[in-house]
């Protein structure tokens, strides 16, 4: 059995051209956890899950990827920063999970594409593998996007705002999903807008607002006053 990833980070700044977005985050990501990352907009919520994922480098600090290290992550970014005008079906871009098995330039194998269409019919979406993603409605392209991230079989998910821009129902479903691969012992990291949901199914939580305001179990880190410092942070930025 391989070493279970865990993700540590050392005061770890992130930012772009200089100018730090996120500040001084310390703590530790444990294997088999359930996280969600939640906070103002422009807190920093998507620039650190960027930082775990090694798009961006820290400023300062570090972040330690143990077990099969970055190997082991699988990404679903937010919809909106998909460039979904590329002429590619939606099989085509499910069969993308498989590249760290397939290779760059190998011709995806029955295999993979049984793989594919399996996870395609897990979230509903069997029907439209050879449509274009740009045809795809904005619920349509999450399940995708989840279906891409089954076929990585990674351990650890990070996935920002799985949720936005989909109706409740694609959305029950969807966060089902998540619960089950949860349940199977994956790493779940995943930001969130939607405090009830997180209350309801997220049992450790960090909240940020340009640094951190508290992280740890749920209840204890999206008290009253944890949530009033995020906010009075966020109206300063706004300032």
């Amino acid at each position: 059995m391989s070493e279970p990833i865990t993700i540590e980070l050392s005061d770890a700044s992130f930012g772009w051209h200089g100018h730090p977005a996120l500040r001084s985050v310390s703590g530790r990501f444990a294997a088999g956890g359930m996280t969600a990352v939640v906070g103002p907009n422009g807190a920093g919520k998507s620039t650190l899950i960027k930082g775990i994922m090694g798009v961006l480098r820290p400023m300062a600090g570090s972040v330690r990827v143990t077990g099969a290290g970055r190997a082991g992550l699988a990404w679903l970014p937010q919809a909106a920063e998909l460039d979904r005008s590329f002429p590619v079906s939606v099989l085509e871009l499910v069969a993308m999970g498989a590249w760290r098995r397939v290779g760059g330039w190998r011709k995806v194998g029955d295999d993979e594409l049984a793989r594919c269409m399996h996870a395609l019919e897990t979230v509903g979406l069997a029907d439209a593998a050879g449509r274009g993603v740009g045809t795809l409605s904005g619920g349509q392209m999450q399940r995708a996007l989840f279906a891409r991230m089954l076929v990585q079989d990674a351990p650890v998910l990070l996935l920002d705002e799985p949720f936005a821009a989909v109706d409740s129902h694609t959305a029950d479903e969807l966060m089902a999903l998540l619960c089950g691969l949860h349940g199977q012992g994956r790493t779940v990291i995943a930001v969130l807008h939607d405090l009830d949901l997180v209350r309801d199914h997220f049992p450790e939580c960090l909240l940020l607002s340009g640094s951190v305001v508290a992280w740890g179990d749920t209840a204890s880190t999206l008290d009253d006053a944890h949530l009033k410092a995020a906010r009075q942070w966020h109206a300063r930025a706004r300032a």
